[in-house]
């Protein structure tokens, strides 16, 4: 659809708002999910994008997400005291960064086939038995979400952004099949995953205790209530950014189709507040070349890490921890910044 210039101004607004405004306005970051969702529901009503389907499918994408959740929870509910066992048994046996290292590296490389919802509910479950302080444990869910992310961006099964690259490209000239993003991402992947999960045995001693720390949080979020109140604020955040993806759809397209692959990579850092299979399916088509497909899948899912609506395993586990939008963002950000630039500078040096 063709949009007017008063929409594509007000769009563009939208989009500095939803950056800005949960870092700024303190009830924003308190309720994030209801923030989005009315900035999804505006950016759909400005690009005239509202209709049945629309609808139908916003109530129906987050269902099976928050029933995983739901589901997950109750389980952990359940089992906690055994979970709890393992992870301090695993610690002791190992030790402290071993551990670290293992639940990150482990993590990002099986998401793939787990998924990324399955690696992340049981992130969010594990790092509240870790004993770090709520500083450390920060890191360590984000470090982690950087590689549940990349590494789940590898089969068509670990998360929407792989099922619609490998959909996009299945006929020719690509022919891609299951280890079609294996094949052109795998290294990438497999040395970004090894970096986080140094990143996450490195924390610092300031940052680490030697008793498990927070108790009564820990007890307090397996609560049956919380459980539930914790699937809902899901269903509430994927729903919001189902409608945000479509509302500003019509500016992606109108503005990223004919850019460079070098634009691309650093527009693409969108996916921080954008879906990154929305953004796929806009800039993927038959006729992309493997160096473009690299580039762009790369940008994408380092973006997808340094904010909260980013990717689905942050949105799981910020909301499973409490995690706001400011301490997201100073753990996360210069990080995804850092590696944003990095792989620029090895992808355009090997491409």
């Amino acid at each position: 659809m063709e949009l007017s210039v008063l929409q594509i101004v007000l769009l563009s607004l939208l989009i500095v708002v939803v950056l800005l405004l949960p870092l700024c306005v303190h009830k924003v970051e308190e309720n994030l999910e209801a923030f989005l969702f009315l900035c999804g529901a505006f950016a759909v009503t400005v690009s005239n994008m509202w209709s049945w389907h629309l609808i139908t499918t916003a109530l129906k994408d987050p269902l099976k997400i928050t029933i995983a959740v739901l589901i997950a929870g109750l389980l952990f509910h359940k089992f906690r005291t055994q979970l709890q066992k393992i992870t301090q048994k695993a610690i002791k046996k190992l030790g402290l960064r071993t551990t670290l290292f293992s639940i990150v590296f482990i993590l990002g490389l099986t998401s793939s086939i787990i998924t990324a919802i399955i690696a992340a509910l049981i992130l969010s479950e594990v790092v509240v038995m870790l004993p770090l302080e709520r500083k450390g444990r920060i890191k360590m869910v984000t470090f982690s979400c950087y590689a549940i992310g990349m590494g789940a961006v590898l089969t068509a099964i670990g998360e929407p952004l792989g099922t619609v690259v490998i959909s996009k490209l299945s006929g020719a000239p690509h022919h891609a099949g299951f280890f079609f993003l294996i094949d052109h991402l795998g290294w990438y992947v497999l040395g970004g995953v090894l970096f986080m999960a140094f990143m996450a045995s490195s924390l610092r001693e300031g940052t680490i205790q030697h008793a498990p720390g927070t108790k009564a949080a820990q007890v307090a979020q397996y609560t049956v209530k919380n459980i539930v109140i914790r699937a809902g604020k899901v269903y509430l955040f994927v729903m919001a950014l189902t409608l945000l993806g479509d509302g500003l759809k019509p500016l992606a397209l109108k503005t990223i189709t004919h850019l460079s692959d070098s634009w691309l990579y650093w527009i693409n850092m969108l996916s921080a507040v954008l879906d990154n299979a929305t953004l796929a399916a806009i800039e993927v088509t038959p006729t992309i070349t493997d160096r473009s497909i690299t580039f762009l899948l790369m940008s994408l899912i380092i973006s997808g890490g340094m904010l909260i609506p980013g990717n689905i395993p942050n949105i799981i586990c910020a909301s499973s921890l409490g995690i706001k939008s400011k301490e997201w963002v100073k753990a996360a950000l210069g990080l995804g910044l850092i590696l944003m630039i990095v792989y620029f500078l090895i992808l355009s040096a090997i491409l």
